[in-house]
């Protein structure tokens, strides 16, 4: 069994990786604008750096998506070992799928540079297979930060509510959101939906407060004092006294 003071330097830790994912995400969503929104970017001059550094960034979402669930494993395992596991498992999952659209990118990003280079001619074929490819990378980006993270919200908030080591909002924000963002993506696989929709806004945000609001917790006062079965709170074992 962990000690308590590794118990809360590790619960701090996966809030700081929590966090980490928002400043990584985020700001890569952003840079890489432009050869997401552009569909002539692989022919024009383009933007190769800035995109670069958002799918640097994307890289390091995955890797904290990944340390997330390593660091909570040991702590939460006795406490639901299925679901514990599980976690990891849907953690690596949203990474692996993160890191494909990342491959994408990069793949457009060459075709680019290969088309300023002479190596590849500036037609409408180039441009077909780069929008090809930036067409994976959105269905990566609905499947993994949009699917997988339902399904990671919903394993890990059941753990932490049942057993009690945040405050019962945060998971609860879990597993109303789970479902929700669950019809958005189905929706929008079958072309009822939309991604930028109100629909989708609406199914994201509790996913949204639920991972902010977690990270934020864990760094500032880590784990509560874990829920007996019965619904009181662990106290610490009285000292027994001295054997002489």
């Amino acid at each position: 069994m962990t000690s308590p003071r590794h118990t809360a330097r590790a619960a701090r830790l996966a809030g700081a990786l929590y966090l980490l994912t928002f400043a990584s995400s985020i700001p890569a969503l952003l840079l890489l604008g432009p050869v997401l929104d552009d569909p002539r970017y692989v022919l024009g001059p383009g933007a190769d750096t800035r995109v670069l550094l958002g799918t640097l960034l994307d890289v390091v979402n995955a890797v904290a998506c990944i340390a997330t669930a390593v660091v909570l494993l040991p702590l939460l395992r006795h406490r639901g070992e299925a679901r514990a596991v599980g976690f990891l498992a849907a953690r690596l999952t949203e990474a692996a799928i993160i890191l494909v659209g990342v491959v994408a990118l990069l793949a457009v990003v060459t075709l680019r540079q290969q088309v300023g280079a002479g190596d590849l001619p500036a037609d409408p074929a180039t441009a077909t297979v780069a929008g090809a490819l930036v067409a994976v990378r959105d269905w990566t980006f609905l499947l993994g930060p949009g699917l997988v993270s339902a399904v990671n919200a919903a394993l890990l908030g059941s753990l932490l509510l049942r057993s009690g080591l945040v405050p019962r909002l945060i998971p609860v924000l879990a597993l109303v959101g789970a479902p929700l963002q669950v019809v958005s993506v189905v929706l929008t696989v079958l072309g009822l939906n939309h991604q930028l929709s109100t629909l989708s806004a609406v199914a994201v945000a509790p996913i949204f407060l639920w991972e902010l609001s977690l990270g934020l917790r864990l760094v500032t006062r880590g784990f509560d004092a874990p829920r007996h079965p019965g619904g009181g709170r662990a106290e610490a074992p009285a000292a027994q006294p001295a054997v002489t």
